[in-house]
């Protein structure tokens, strides 16, 4: 599975809104769990806006917090790139476009409490 960056982020955090059954799978040491780069970029986008001043320590070196988490990253590939921005869709983040190609184009469900990403035809976990 791929963790939208606001899971990865309550993961880390321990935060009480990551539910337990999500909380159940992330800790399976056999489950996959990837986080893409495009939620990198984000977490490191949105404290340099001052939008996420609580994630300092993470922002400062991300991969690094991936690896601790046991987590893999997940690359965006060109084709990952051309479906999230050739999809005719109007969701206009484009981190929620990667993470939803990313999703699709790897055939794995993605974990997310944002409902709006259900509208890419994507198995959501949340």
């Amino acid at each position: 599975m791929i963790l939208d960056t606001h899971i990865f982020l309550w993961w880390l955090f321990d935060d009480a809104r990551l539910s337990q059954p999500l909380r159940l799978i992330l800790s399976d040491p056999d489950q996959s769990v990837w986080v893409s780069s495009a939620s990198v970029w984000e977490i490191a986008t949105k404290y340099r806006l001052g939008k996420l001043p609580e994630a300092a320590e993470v922002a400062r070196n991300v991969p690094d917090w991936i690896a601790k988490a046991g987590f893999s990253s997940l690359p965006i590939t060109p084709a990952h790139a051309q479906l999230a921005g050739q999809w005719n869709h109007d969701h206009r983040d484009p981190f929620d476009r990667m993470l939803a190609a990313q999703a699709t184009i790897e055939r794995v469900p993605l974990a997310s409490n944002d409902s709006a990403l259900k509208t890419f035809g994507i198995e959501i976990i949340g």
